[in-house]
């Protein structure tokens, strides 16, 4: 079939395959000339890491002018970025609005606080951006650049030089400047980080013991508890599982180490090592309304458990101190705060569907019906787990799925079955949650890289070689397309946020949703919403709205329609 208007005829299917092609062409062409420079960088451990942090930073940013910095969509966003804003007032909560019911949103606290329901590290790195740099999106870039970096530095405890670098580059490739976690704000490069440091300390340990390793592995536990905090629960394990079998094993031989002698490691358990089980105590609270504790253990090297302890506890302390801050209770978490008023976000599927505690608006009852209607029940766990094995195409570029099944070849290696049994348990721990989402199990995904590069390192070295090649070619063609594509403006909230950011002056919009709405958030405010240029409310109706004009005497009054399409604003 002949179809478009260029001079050799190609049609769209066309110049993908050519630029694919072409692609490839160069790369193997280009491989007998790069090679030597690879092997030579490889040997570098610490240039190695400055390439793998910097490189997916740059090539966002160069995308800018055609693939701007992400506008927040959603409640998650909104909510993220309204923790990052107080944080960045250096409080964990704020205080709670006179007119705060024409500020209800989801996923953010009213009473008795006015706070966001989330855990404190993802908005750290946004609250950084926003101080350093002016904007929160700058936080979410260099935490991407840090986790490529720290996954290329867990890697070389695993495997060779040369593997830990290809290793590095398929995580650019995978998580760098087209994947999700770099262009939203709820992210997912904090925990990702965190899991580098944890997986990447343990071989370490086993080898050398030292100080310098469990501070390590201390910092990963405690950024995993800050992050995500059921699944600190899970690395806990993974960490307990892994004492539990090299306990018996006073060594393991591993492939790799270098200089510093950063590479395979002994320390987890035996004479000097940390044992099984570094978590938080009672009380934390996640789940039901009574907290789920884990225990903290050591065992033989209490210095080096005591260092684990000490940086896990300062971990816990500051969630304590935010959930004091933000619900008045030390051992409350804000979103089961937001489960008590609001009903959401959705409890385990071995818990009852909450039930709200405050009135909600027609938009919060649609948000809490569909989250109780996709609480399924523990009868359907298989099916749910089987369900999202397509999820976690996420973690793994299409050509590696050729070589995925190698992986097998090296479960006879202790260390090797427990990376398989760590991603398991990881499956099987999220299963009790009814969402899935990949960030939720974002701490293993260098786990995932690490299977990758085993096998590869276990294939042919011309099949490997091909592979990565397909590789590099998927990622240089989607790079390429989204560099010369323009940003479509979906939902219209871009063209509303560019008519706000023109109109000089302080602003009030209201929101006035269709029946039905559901999901798509418009409501969002920062952490100072009467210091705010705008101000974003609910349309109560006239006379509950002219309440808040008198509130705001200053500011220009707005009235957006977001369910018309595109989104419409006009004056009001």
């Amino acid at each position: 079939m002949l179809s478009l208007h260029n001079p050799a005829g190609f049609g769209a299917a066309d110049l993908i395959e050519f630029a694919v092609a072409a692609l490839l062409v160069a790369l193997v062409l280009g491989w007998s000339r790069t090679a030597p420079a690879f092997r030579k960088l490889a040997a570098r451990p610490g240039w190695c890491m400055v390439v793998c942090g910097v490189l997916p930073v740059a090539m966002r940013l160069a995308m800018l002018p055609r693939f701007p910095v992400p506008t927040p969509a959603g409640a998650d966003d909104f909510a993220y970025l309204l923790l990052g804003d107080t944080l960045a007032h250096f409080r964990f909560a704020n205080a709670v609005h006179p007119m705060h019911r024409f500020f209800e949103a989801v996923f953010v606290l009213q009473e008795p606080s006015y706070s966001s329901i989330y855990p404190v590290g993802q908005g750290i790195v946004l609250a950084l951006g926003q101080v350093v740099f002016g904007h929160p999106w700058a936080g979410v870039v260099a935490s991407v650049g840090v986790f490529c970096a720290l996954c290329y530095w867990m890697l070389r405890g695993w495997v060779s030089a040369e593997w830990a670098l290809a290793g590095g580059l398929l995580a650019v490739c995978e998580f760098g400047p087209l994947n999700q976690w770099m262009n939203i704000y709820w992210g997912g490069a904090v925990s990702a980080a965190a899991g580098c440091l944890v997986f990447g300390a343990l071989p370490r340990l086993r080898e050398r013991g030292s100080a310098r390793d469990g501070v390590v592995l201390g910092l990963g536990l405690a950024g995993e508890l800050l992050t995500r905090p059921f699944e600190f629960l899970v690395v806990v394990g993974a960490v307990g599982l892994w004492w539990v079998s090299d306990r018996p094993r006073k060594t393991m031989a591993c492939p790799t180490a270098f200089g510093d002698g950063v590479g395979a490691g002994d320390g987890l358990g035996g004479g000097d090592g940390v044992g099984a089980g570094v978590g938080v105590s009672g009380g934390v609270g996640l789940g039901g309304g009574n907290g789920v504790g884990a225990g903290v253990g050591v065992s033989g090297g209490v210095g080096l458990g005591g260092v684990v302890v000490v940086i896990v506890l300062a971990a816990v302390g500051i969630t304590s101190l935010q959930n004091r801050q933000v619900t008045g209770s030390w051992t409350t978490l804000p979103y089961q705060l937001s489960r008590s008023e609001y009903g959401v976000p959705a409890t385990f599927t071995f818990q009852p569907n909450p039930v709200p505690h405050r009135a909600l608006t027609a938009e919060q009852r649609l948000d809490y019906d569909a989250q109780c209607a996709i609480h399924d029940t523990p009868g359907s766990y298989l099916q749910r787990l089987w369900d999202r094995v397509r999820f976690y195409r996420f973690f793994f570029l299409a050509p590696l799925y050729l070589a995925l099944p190698a992986f097998a070849w090296k479960l006879s290696e202790l260390r090797f079955a427990w990376v398989l049994a760590t991603v398991v348990l990881f499956a099987l721990g999220t299963n009790f949650y009814p969402y899935f989402y990949p960030h939720y199990v974002a701490a293993e995904a260098c786990l995932f890289v690490l299977i990758s590069v085993v096998a590869l390192e276990r294939m042919p070295p011309p099949a490997a070689r091909i592979i990565l090649l397909l590789c590099g070619a998927h990622f240089l063609f989607w790079y390429g397309a989204r560099a010369i594509a323009s940003e479509p403006d979906m939902d219209g909230r871009a063209s509303v946020n560019e008519r706000l950011a023109k109109s000089p002056g302080k602003q009030l919009v209201f929101v006035r949703y269709a029946p039905g709405h559901m999901f798509h958030e418009w409501i969002h405010n920062a952490a100072d919403i009467d210091a705010a240029r705008v101000v974003w409310a609910a349309d109560l109706g006239s006379a509950e709205n002219d309440k808040l004009r008198r509130y705001y005497p200053d500011r220009t009054v707005w009235l957006v329609e977001p369910d018309a399409r595109p989104a419409t604003i006009r004056r009001d």
